[in-house]
């Protein structure tokens, strides 16, 4: 089973463009935290927003969607849910807030990914919502074909109904990852070695955040809502370490739309995963820049 050793990262050269993506977002973390204060009524008003974004985009790459005219009011709580799709996104909605005002309570443990899972699907629970897969298909491989048509209807055939990748994107790979009979143990491994690290503090969180999200993808450890789950982790670890940006401007919403640059990234850095010789700075660098861009939005949002 694949291990996880960030401590590896302390000792492992840094590429140029991922030194000058944490050199650019630490500039702005530092320039935007008195704007900040300064005009709170803003602040709100982009929290609001990025929230409903969010939970469109989100959901809109895995082919779960509703109208344009529904959503705001669905999300605000001024029309009940119809049907398991706006179930699912207001689900998705419900953990973004419960993150944003309770993020610094919580500890990354797996009953913490488990809770959340579970809360992902409290408007359209199945027999399986938080909880770990239990059985493997065939040969436990996703075939992921990314292109113009497909069997989900938004661009993607593939042998499991999951959601490592959903986004057209014009490529095509096959993947195997953890077993069913792995998966807890995987998980555990993953977190403890994610806490560790920051414990250690001698790696940008950053660094390790994003590496955290793409073994998470690789594990897959439920039948569906990996990728919705990818994200919301994802924001999680960064409202953690005061990356303030991705409360105010929806990171999932520039990952929609820079859907091919994803797609891509991901598949370059999950090459040879399992034997833990794969090259986890084209997810990275993807994750840093869309970070670094959502500080450059939120600077032209508040000057």
């Amino acid at each position: 089973m694949r291990t996880f050793d960030y401590a590896s990262f302390e000792t492992t050269p840094i590429p140029g463009e991922v030194k000058m993506y944490l050199s650019l977002i630490k500039e702005y973390k530092g320039k935007l935290q008195d704007i900040y204060m300064r005009k709170p009524g803003t602040l709100s008003t982009l929290i609001h927003y990025a929230a409903l974004r969010g939970a469109a985009s989100s959901n809109r790459m895995e082919g779960i969607s509703t109208s344009d005219r529904r959503l705001e009011p669905l999300l605000d709580g001024r029309v009940k849910p119809v049907g398991r799709a706006e179930k699912e996104i207001l689900g998705y909605k419900f953990c973004l807030d419960l993150m944003r005002k309770n993020h610094e309570k919580f500890t990354f443990t797996p009953g913490y990914i488990l809770r959340l899972h579970k809360h992902l699907y409290r408007y359209a629970p199945t027999v399986t919502s938080g909880l770990y897969k239990s059985m493997d298909t065939v040969n436990n491989a996703i075939s992921v074909e990314c292109g113009d048509g497909g069997d989900t209807g938004h661009g993607i055939k593939e042998t499991l109904n999951d959601e490592i990748i959903r986004p057209s994107c014009g490529k095509k790979f096959d993947f195997v990852p953890v077993s069913a009979l792995d998966t807890e143990q995987a998980v555990r491994d993953l977190c403890d070695a994610y806490n560790l690290a920051m414990e250690r503090n001698a790696v940008s969180s950053l660094i390790l955040s994003t590496q955290f999200v793409m073994d998470f993808l690789c594990i897959q450890p439920f039948y569906e809502g990996n990728g919705r789950m990818s994200r919301l982790l994802l924001l999680m670890l960064m409202y953690q370490n005061d990356y303030r940006s991705v409360k105010c401007i929806s990171l999932e919403e520039m990952m929609e739309k820079t859907k091919d640059s994803y797609c891509e990234a991901l598949r370059a850095s999950t090459i040879n995963w399992q034997d833990g010789t794969n090259d986890p700075w084209p997810f990275i660098s993807y994750m840093l820049g869309i970070t670094l861009a959502a500080y450059r939005e939120l600077e032209n949002r508040f000057i």
